[in-house]
């Protein structure tokens, strides 16, 4: 009998701290930014952070893991342990860097998807000087012209780069890729008429196109983007089935906690789906996508396959 009575006390006592080791976020969590501050993933991470850090109870610390085009950081997050403390704020250069690059880690394997975050156009913008408003007008234009065209981007492997190699293969012209260490350089240069064309992030390439620095041929997206509503998309353009987006979303490592993977996405959904936000992030060229885990692994999944191509038909390597 007082075995009994001591054993009912201890379970008295073990219960509640169950019930604290369950409960999460019992510290800190950090969220690991695969690019550089100041960039369009670092200020969409900044954004949610204060939001996000009174949804869990607990401070949300940004960690800036860059370099590789994002490889470092999506690294840095498969590598944490599966316990919700660390996850990351990738972009869709977490399928393109693992193909180029061979990386140690599988994008579909070894990653737990938690939601999209939002998705951004490139947008198909050319010099005003270049002779063409219309894609079969570009795309006769550069079969025309000897030594063809060059297009820059913010390095191999972006979803510039990407798109762009996408559109040669489409339509057999010769478009010559210039890679730069940004897309900064990549788009000054084009301002100032040293490229001819580029597929921008439509977060950095809007400003020059509402001020007349640069004109909008098209978009890469499947529809047309309410920021740009009068520009097509390049399929309706002459290129049926050409859809790319570049995406943001949120990841962590293999095997984290279902429970867990879904308080992550309640939360940052719903700081995703207010009105102030959407209306914030469209401003800058970006449409909110927030959706469940499972369909951010879907279109992870769909990447490897479409981005995969890409890189095999144009022979896209790191050299």
């Amino acid at each position: 009998m007082q075995r009994r009575v001591l054993m009912a006390g201890a379970a008295v006592l073990v219960a509640p701290r169950m019930v604290r080791a369950q409960r999460y976020p019992v510290r800190p969590v950090r969220l690991v930014v695969t690019w550089p501050p100041g960039g369009s993933a670092d200020i969409l991470a900044r954004q949610m952070q204060a939001p996000l850090s009174a949804a869990l109870g607990q401070p949300v610390v940004i960690d800036n893991r860059s370099g590789a085009s994002g490889a470092i950081g999506a690294a840095e997050v498969i590598r944490a342990p599966a316990d919700g403390y660390t996850f990351g704020m990738v972009t869709s250069t977490l399928v393109s860097m693992a193909l180029l690059q061979r990386q140690s880690y599988d994008p579909v394997r070894d990653v737990t998807p938690i939601l999209q975050h939002s998705r951004v156009a490139n947008i198909l913008v050319v010099h005003p000087s270049l002779p063409v408003r219309t894609v079969p007008e570009l795309i006769a234009h550069a079969r025309e012209r000897q030594g063809g065209l060059s297009f820059g981007s913010p390095g191999i492997g972006s979803a510039v780069h990407i798109s762009g190699e996408m559109f040669r293969l489409a339509t057999a012209t010769n478009l010559v890729h210039v890679p730069y260490r940004g897309g900064g350089p990549a788009l000054a240069d084009l301002v100032s008429g040293s490229l001819q064309l580029m597929f921008g992030n439509a977060s950095s390439t809007l400003p020059y196109v509402r001020d007349g620095s640069l004109r909008a041929i098209a978009v890469t997206s499947a529809q047309r983007v309410p920021y740009l509503p009068d520009v097509p998309t390049i399929a309706e353009s002459g290129l049926p089935g050409f859809a790319i987006d570049e995406w943001y979303g949120c990841i962590g490592p293999r095997g984290m906690p279902a429970a867990t993977v879904e308080q992550l996405n309640a939360a940052i959904s719903a700081i995703l789906s207010a009105p102030a936000e959407r209306a914030r992030l469209l401003a800058m060229g970006a449409e909110v996508a927030v959706g469940t885990p499972e369909a951010f692994g879907r279109l992870i999944t769909e990447d490897m396959e479409k981005i995969g191509r890409v890189v095999r038909d144009a022979r896209v390597t790191l050299e």
